[in-house]
């Protein structure tokens, strides 16, 4: 799994938009106290449950895939000239 160059720009556009999402959802807002790995956790499970995205397989199923799959998802919902995706 390479990192790419608008990485660390797409997982957080990917976890404001998983935030809203869950807030549409009827999920409460994410408080200061949830750390960032939580809060990655509990959006990409949230996107699991309503089949948004495949899950991982049990033994790939860790924070950096987690991340990674995030920044897929958000990947695909962006237009393909956006500018981080180039």
């Amino acid at each position: 799994m390479k990192a790419g160059k608008h990485d660390t720009q797409l997982l957080k556009l990917a976890m404001e938009i998983g935030v809203g999402y869950a807030k549409k959802r009827g999920f409460d807002d994410f408080g200061k106290g949830i750390s960032p790995k939580d809060k990655v956790e509990c959006i990409y499970r949230l996107l699991v449950q309503d089949k948004l995205i495949q899950p991982l397989a049990e033994d790939k199923d860790d924070g950096p895939n987690r991340k990674h799959k995030l920044i897929l998802w958000i990947s695909k919902q962006l237009p393909k000239d956006h500018e981080l995706l180039n």
